[in-house]
């Protein structure tokens, strides 16, 4: 091959033609060993799908990998396993994008359960108690980092200011649902997009991928004409309402046929479904709708636990919604939904079907929406609501770093006594988020350790 002066030398050297067409078999490979390495939150599952995808394996180009992450990027859902889903659909048809976004979160679905496994039947070992009761602080200063995060890029000017201050006021101090919440932002947002365009421009959460790099010879490049199966139809939508909304309602009302209307995993579907339909602005956005609903509401678990299941969902690969995994499988053992002789089974069971009702409408939102995506190969572009909604997340996640605040500075109440260490705890791991940029794993694994060492002391 010959080598000129425009080769980038910190890629692998390949020839400057189309790879040859993916095998259904080369991607499931790659979705698998995906769904094993997907650690960093969402940015940093996308950065790693851009690299492997666009720069090294060539299977899309660049403006076609950011085209699908634009249009993912505006649903309820996580992403990262949408753009996942959305790419396996397009290379290789419904059952591609379905196989793709499975393996996704499998692994990490088997791996929760495990530990929650762990979690749950040797939690009161001094040693592993020692360890979360280090981790517990730790778990604050992320949410606290969370926040700062989605602050930062979103708080540019005082109209979201005031949304994001209107909504933490409404969540801590009104109670207010979390989906009224949204629909309320959505309202400003539209509103505020007609009468102050500029205070609601969107801004996007991952400027580090370029749309403006050149495009290389890729499977499917910028030129790549979309394939038949990725043309939008009327018929093919109607199709895809019909059968997911069946899914939908063949696998609820078995559930209710075989245990009950009141039963915990029929309690679970429908929340969970709805929970799904929130997660705008990504996991952190829903989980105090969820805590408030699985904690408060059904109390399949307790606040404490809550904050170990977050950890456990920030140190284990996959997205990170699949904390709700943790929350049905403390549930189902707690509920001892199948006996107090199959408390494992149970948690495992509900698990499965939180993480089947969590993730079916992802899966509705790509074989949905695809086709409509495929047929505008243009930049597209959300409104001011979604960037109103974004702002109000910013006040919910607040609201959700007091919540764990609150239970890990006063263990026993306001009436009992202050724990000094779990601050010092809490405040040197917010350092290392967001002043030293630490990665999430090695404080979570720094703060266990410590709390260890506290507990042995």
């Amino acid at each position: 091959m010959p080598y000129g002066a425009s080769v980038d030398t910190s890629l692998p050297v390949a020839e400057p033609t189309t790879p040859a067409s993916i095998s259904l078999s080369e991607a499931l490979r790659f979705w698998l060993k995906l769904g094993f390495i997907s650690f960093g939150g969402p940015a940093g599952q996308i950065a790693l799908m851009h690299e492997e995808l666009v720069e090294r394996r060539r299977w899309i180009s660049e403006r076609r990998f950011l085209h699908a992450l634009n249009y993912c990027m505006l649903l309820p859902g996580p992403e990262a396993q949408q753009l996942a889903t959305y790419i396996g659909w397009l290379m290789h048809r419904t059952w591609g994008g379905i196989l793709a976004g499975g393996l996704f979160v499998l692994p990490s679905l088997f791996i929760i359960m495990g530990l929650s496994w762990l979690y749950m039947a040797h939690g009161d070992v001094p040693v592993v108690a020692g360890i979360f009761y280090g981790i517990k602080p730790a778990v604050t200063a992320l949410v606290v980092q969370a926040a700062y995060r989605v602050g930062s890029r979103t708080l540019r000017n005082g109209w979201l200011w005031g949304i994001a201050i209107a909504a933490f006021v409404a969540i801590f101090a009104l109670s207010v649902p979390f989906p009224l919440i949204v629909a309320v932002a959505a309202m400003a947002g539209y509103a505020g997009g007609r009468l102050k365009p500029e205070a609601f421009s969107g801004a996007g959460a991952h400027g580090k991928l370029n749309a403006s790099a050149p495009a290389s010879s890729a499977v499917i490049d910028d030129n790549t004409p979309t394939p038949p199966h990725a043309r939008f139809s009327w018929g093919h939508l109607v199709k895809v309402c019909v059968t997911f909304v069946a899914i939908w309602t063949v696998a609820l009302g078995l559930l209710a046929a075989v245990y009950g209307f009141d039963a915990v995993l029929v309690q679970m579907g429908w929340f969970f479904t709805k929970a799904a339909l929130m997660t705008f602005g990504g996991a952190y956005a829903v989980l105090p709708y969820v805590y408030q609903g699985a904690v408060d509401q059904f109390q399949w678990l307790t606040a404490p636990q809550s904050m170990d299941g977050l950890a456990l969902g920030e140190t284990t690969p996959g997205p990170l919604i699949m904390v709700v995994s943790f929350v049905a499988y403390v549930g189902g053992w707690t509920k001892a939904i199948f006996g107090e002789d199959s408390l494992a089974l149970g948690g495992a069971v509900a698990a499965t079907v939180v993480t089947f009702f969590t993730f079916l409408p992802s899966f509705f939102f790509i074989l949905l929406g695809g086709p409509f995506i495929e047929s505008t190969h243009g930049n597209l572009k959300f409104t001011a609501p979604l960037t109103a909604i974004t702002a109000a997340v910013v006040g919910v996640i607040a609201n959700l770093a007091v919540f764990f605040a609150y239970h890990v500075l006063w263990p026993n109440g306001v009436a009992g006594r202050f724990d000094w260490t779990s601050l010092l705890l809490g405040l040197a791991a917010a350092v290392a988020l967001i002043r030293y940029k630490i990665g999430v794993v090695p404080v979570i694994a720094a703060a266990g350790l410590l709390g260890l060492l506290v507990r042995m002391v």
